[in-house]
């Protein structure tokens, strides 16, 4: 079969000496950038291929050609801003170019064998069946004790506890199930991309919050005069993806504070809250007079290095957690039974684990943030998470996308740009964000290629 595209010749061309030109066309084609009110958006490489010619000789010993014309691509108007996923094209590039990926966040090393096994063990006894709609009892209970070590506060498991699919899950059923359309929310940003495609998804309005480097402080005075009597929520992660940041006290009691004088709810993503390294993580709900207006929300992916078994829960109060659950029974009703068991196994792990989990991820991190720094990037504070964010001008390319198509191009490695996590794109054309949740061969041999490629 052979597959003929009429994308522009221009277009076609991948060689080096095409690089910036390409680059401006990838700027404008990102998922997330955002054009002019009136302005007619650019189609995706995908829109643009318009006939596929398919050559078949095997009927009847004759060769017959089929031409096929491509309709154009659907999609509700909700969504039709939204391309595909940075991380799926920068993961694809990778494979492409044979680049080592240091961009999307998934380990490269397995999960704990005692969870795995625990896993095994309920598929052999049959838990193999829908679980209940809001969670396996027995791990409702094991995301209750570990709230209640982590944060103090008591919450009943039966009636404030919603297991989903993974966090993401939790976030659209979350959006979902207490936004009505024309409801604002505020988020910062930089922002996990599902944020805003799924609060589009709700009809709520967004409303961004910059978060500055070098350190990514809260601007409380921007906060304050962005609150309206529209304000819903305020989607809130802390360790905060892609800048590692974590919220102090004094800034979440400002946002605490604000929530309660204009009655306001938070939604908090606290799926990094066990990889915090400089300080200790506070989860808003815990503040005098925030748990009843706070959805909580974790998973087990990130802490156990499980991504793949998409198991995530949110915690609220019981008027919070209706809405929240209605969501979630249209949405994907139940999550993976076997894998639920073996979740709850994996939150009782003793203090140990996650004691030995940080301390392997602060070497990680030394790996490659002092790599980094040794290339010639300006590296920013990481505080938790396992992403660091640096400045990339210093290699003379234009923005964020041109520099890490660069990257994975000439020199074999992928990080993330992050304008895609911006309202704004052009406030984050000048960083890129790298991940350190590889094994720590891979992590050396990623600092070698840039220290032996990459130049000023």
């Amino acid at each position: 079969m052979q597959i003929q595209c009429t994308w522009p010749a221009n277009e076609m061309r991948f060689g080096s000496s095409s690089l910036i030109n390409l680059s401006k066309h990838l700027y404008a084609d990102f998922r997330f950038v955002k054009t002019k009110t009136g302005a007619t958006p650019r189609p995706s490489f995908s829109a643009a291929m318009s006939t596929v010619s398919t050559q078949n000789d095997v009927v009847s010993g004759q060769s017959e050609s089929i031409q096929k014309t491509q309709q154009p691509l659907q999609v509700a108007k909700r969504l039709e801003k939204f391309k595909t996923t940075i991380f799926t094209q920068m993961s694809s590039l990778a494979i492409k170019y044979g680049a080592i990926n240091l961009g999307q966040g998934f380990p490269n090393f397995d999960g704990p064998e005692f969870v795995k096994e625990a896993a095994i063990q309920a598929i052999i006894d049959g838990k193999n069946q829908y679980a209940r709609g809001y969670g396996v009892p027995d791990l409702n209970s094991a995301i209750a004790e570990r709230f209640k070590k982590d944060t103090g506060l008591v919450v009943d498991p039966e009636k404030e506890i919603t297991v989903t699919s993974g966090c993401t899950e939790a976030i659209a059923a979350t959006m979902l199930g207490l936004i009505n359309p024309g409801d604002e929310v505020i988020l910062f940003a930089p922002f996990y991309d599902s944020y805003e495609a799924t609060l589009s998804m709700a009809g709520a309005k967004v409303k961004g919050i910059t978060l500055r480097p070098p350190d990514f402080s809260v601007p409380i005075d921007e906060l304050k005069s962005a609150i309206s009597k529209n304000t819903r929520a305020i989607l809130l992660n802390s360790p905060h993806n892609p800048t590692g940041k974590m919220f102090t006290r004094e800034e979440l009691n400002e946002i605490a504070s604000l929530c309660i004088e204009n009655d306001v709810l938070v939604f908090t993503d606290e799926v990094y809250d066990k990889l915090a390294f400089e300080m200790d993580h506070i989860s808003l709900a815990s503040l005098p007079g925030m748990y009843e207006r706070t959805v909580t929300m974790n998973s087990l992916g990130k802490t156990f290095s499980l991504t793949g078994w998409k198991i995530g829960w949110a915690i609220a109060p019981p008027h919070l957690t209706w809405g929240v659950r209605q969501a979630h029974s249209y949405l994907t009703f139940a999550t993976s039974t076997p894998m639920q068991w073996a979740a709850a196994t994996a939150l009782r792990a003793p203090d140990s684990y996650y004691v030995e989990l940080k301390r392997d991820y602060q070497a990680k991190k030394a790996i490659l943030v002092e790599g980094l720094k040794a290339v010639g990037f300006k590296v920013y504070p990481s505080s938790g998470t396992y992403f660091v964010v640096v400045d990339h001008t210093p290699f003379g390319l234009e923005n964020d996308v041109a520099f890490c198509e660069y990257l994975i191009k000439e020199v074999g490695v992928v990080a993330i740009p992050t304008s895609v996590f911006y309202l704004n794109p052009e406030d984050g054309k000048n960083l890129v964000r790298f991940t350190f949740c590889k094994d720590e061969g891979t992590l050396r041999a990623a600092v070698d290629r840039m220290k032996e490629k990459l130049r000023k």
